[in-house]
């Protein structure tokens, strides 16, 4: 049984300097990495903690943030802070005047901070100039108007201080820092060449572009697609959430992937599968989460079915079938695993266990049962698996797993006594006996802290959950069902539950066994299916709330935002997933850029103000343009394509891959 000290952490952010909490006043992060040093910028404007702090990390060794390699017990990250001494005063960045925000800097993902010094203005410029080098290049100019007396920039590193006398020339004065990464520690120099820091072209990758024309969608877009790929290191690892777990999940890694595809890096993609395969996947094809393998009354069941999808999606996205090829062993073994008896519920076939899809289990009060989540994903995955083994030769398999997928998903929506429908909405979990399982209790062997909703007076509500809505995000339910309309209509029981900020909470707070609050990738869960549904002004709810919270403006969110016992809680820290899930919702949904296993379908779902989408993504050996526009009129809708059209239909086309670039422009409602 899953060992409740799991879920404690030690760690206390009230010991030690105030950087030592994730979760400052009002502050925020901007990640940057190429997978061999990781940094984040810290802005904190309220007050609380460095103003302009610079955490530098190796993004192999999985970390809380005190454990930065720049930070300093006594004083946090203040020393690398900029200082600039002129005419007897001395000027620091303050969090209330700076602005930061994304650039591109010689051609890479950027992060510009400017600051006033009196009558100077300070720019600084944080970026990772070669993709192989562990290597973080911080350029720093000074600009006065006025011009200034003798003037120093300082800061300094673990003891190590930098000084550098400026000369304005035309008064103007820079100053160029490089933080590199050698034998687990941060060396700090200075007087980096242009040289140096320009890249070489042929280093470097284009990855998608995406336009809405629409400030905050680009904005988002931009983010996600240039901290992603920051998270994860050249091997393939991630944590879960930064700062926070220092674990990984195969659940996680496998949404991500999908993230990096869309966002155009697909190298990266295909060396977290390929690790996945490898150390993540036992030979029987069960599969780890957090860090660890489990008895199969605890195993998540949703995280093969996910593999198997990322694979799959990488083979459409790249056309390098060639690759699931080389893993068809373990694919087979992952197929296989859920269809086991000892996962079959003998009256119904669905999968059971005690175990849930936000983890979960016996000591939370959670029962013997099916999870609406464990038939998704594991028919999601089982048709991916029949996908690849049609392609590869395999017909036996394919037919095999095709079958087992339509079989288990009929169930799930329609098996008259054990089907995860009831009430006309589709609901998280049965119990073995048929009973829907409304409520949890959990042990005083769980040791809650008496805070967290859990652990007060019940009811405990297990619905509704914002897992439900998955089924209409991933296309296994017509969002114009009945069945889909009225689970979504149940999730605005989930909006600002007991808070008032905004957001949707994971599921019904009651049954929160950690704090209340609404939580990003969940609200993106809802949104990518309310998108499906074409309500698009509860999507921009979504993403307007989004933009409310700290982490708007640098675009990394922490898993949720609420008050949280640490310990024995983690802090909370930046969610990788969050980013894959906001690529979903923009390239999949709303631009419509779908891979499927019959060909690329093409159905965009345009916001409420957006009437244009341009986008540019790498694609099975070539370039994939794409520009809609939205018609004024029904009768101007077409769309024309380069490629060979399979089928279309007013709403959607369907186009044959192809090896090279491929065009395709539309004209939509």
């Amino acid at each position: 049984m899953i060992d409740f000290k799991e879920h404690l952490y030690d760690d206390d952010p009230s010991q030690g300097h105030p950087d030592v909490r994730t979760r400052l006043r009002d502050a925020y992060y901007f990640l940057l990495g190429n997978g061999r040093i990781q940094a984040a910028v810290q802005i904190s404007p309220a007050g609380e903690g460095t103003p302009l702090g610079l955490l530098v990390m190796d993004p192999e060794r999985l970390g809380k943030k005190r454990e930065a390699l720049t930070f300093e017990d006594g004083s946090g990250l203040e020393g690398t802070m900029l200082g600039l001494h002129t005419g007897g005063q001395t000027w620091h960045p303050d969090g209330r005047l700076l602005q930061a925000h994304w650039i591109t800097r010689e051609g890479v993902p950027a992060v510009e901070v400017s600051w006033p010094a009196g009558d100077a203005q300070v720019t600084e410029c944080f970026f990772c100039p070669w993709p192989d080098r562990p290597m973080l290049v911080r350029e720093v100019k000074v600009r006065s108007p006025q011009g200034m007396p003798h003037a120093v920039l300082t800061t300094a590193l673990r003891g190590q201080h930098l000084r550098k006398e400026l000369a304005l020339f035309d008064n103007t004065a820079s100053w160029n820092l490089c933080y590199r990464l050698e034998d687990g520690r941060v060396l700090l120099e200075e007087g980096v060449t242009d040289e140096l820091t320009r890249p070489h072209a042929e280093r470097l990758t284009t990855p998608s572009s995406l336009s809405f024309a629409e400030p905050l969608l680009d904005h988002y877009f931009n983010a996600a697609r240039v901290q992603l790929p920051a998270a994860i290191s050249a091997s393939g690892r991630m944590d879960g959430s930064i700062w926070q777990y220092n674990r990984e999940w195969v659940r996680d890694q496998s949404m991500v992937v999908l993230g990096l595809l869309m966002a155009g890096h697909h190298q990266l993609a295909r060396t977290m599968l390929a690790r996945l395969f490898a150390e993540f996947v036992t030979p029987e094809g069960d599969t780890v989460d957090s860090s660890v393998r489990r008895d199969p009354d605890e195993v998540e069941l949703d995280q093969g079915g996910a593999l198997l999808s990322a694979l799959a999606a990488y083979c459409r996205w790249t056309g390098e079938l060639s690759f699931a090829d080389q893993l068809w062993q373990r694919v087979v073994a992952v197929a296989e695993f859920p269809l086991q008896p000892v996962f079959r519920h003998p009256g119904s076939g669905l999968l059971a266990n005690s175990r849930e899809y936000w983890e979960r289990h016996r000591l939370y009060g959670i029962l013997p049962g099916m999870e609406l989540t464990y038939q998704l994903y594991a028919a999601v995955g089982l048709h991916a698996a029949a996908e690849m083994a049609r392609a590869l030769g395999h017909a036996n398999e394919a037919e095999r797993w095709t079958r087992e997928a339509t079989s288990l998903w009929g169930a799930a929506l329609h098996h008259p006594t054990h089907s995860l429908v009831e009430g006309g909405r589709l609901i998280k979990r049965r119990g073995l006996d048929g009973q829907v399982q409304r409520t949890i209790t959990a042990s005083a062997e769980a040791q809650l802290h008496p805070s967290v909703p859990l652990a007060g007076p019940g009811p405990h509500y297990l619905n509704p959950d914002t897992s439900c809505v998955l089924p209409i995000a991933l296309e296994m339910l017509h969002p114009t069902l009945p069945i889909a309309q009225a689970t979504l209509a149940d999730m605005e029981q989930l909006w600002n539950q007991q808070w008032d900020i905004g957001g949707y909470g994971r599921y019904h707070v009651s049954s929160e066994p950690d704090s209340p609050g609404p939580w990003p990738f969940a609200s993106l869960f809802v949104a990518r299916a309310l998108a499906e549904a074409g309500d698009g002004e509860k999507v921009w709810r979504v993403l307007r709330w989004l933009n409310s919270v700290p982490g708007g403006v640098s675009g990394a969110w922490f898993e949720f935002y609420g008050p949280r016992p640490c310990p024995p809680c983690p802090q909370v820290g930046i969610i990788p997933w969050t980013w894959a899930e906001m690529l979903g919702l923009l390239v999949e949904h709303v631009a419509g850029v779908r891979p499927r296993g019959d060909g690329l379908h093409i159905r965009p779902q345009l916001l409420p103000g957006v009437n244009r989408i341009q986008g540019d993504f790498p694609f099975r050996g070539g370039r994939l343009c794409i520009d809609i526009k939205r018609a004024e009129s029904p009768e101007q809708c077409r769309l024309h394509t380069d490629g060979q059209m399979l089928r279309s239909t007013a709403k959607e086309a369907v186009i044959s891959y192809q090896e090279g670039d491929l065009h395709v422009e539309a004209v939509v409602a």
